[in-house]
């Protein structure tokens, strides 16, 4: 069962995309967003998963949850 949802959003004053993440997935409003600073939806997801990614090698010591 997922716990989140991340999606790409296009700014259609910009045609740049950033990113909605919901908590809990099925939420209709996002938790937080991200500014317009990508040039494609895939651009953007590709560094959601990197961030992730990042963060959860770092162990709990290092990555404010421990």
């Amino acid at each position: 069962m997922p716990l989140v949802r991340i999606e790409a959003i296009e700014d259609p004053a910009t045609g740049r995309f950033g990113l909605a993440i919901h908590v809990p997935p099925d939420a209709e409003r996002p938790f937080v967003t991200t500014p317009p600073r990508y040039a494609s939806a895939a651009a953007a997801e590709t560094d959601a998963i990197a961030i992730i990614a990042s963060l959860a090698s770092l162990g709990p010591e290092r990555s404010g949850r421990g």
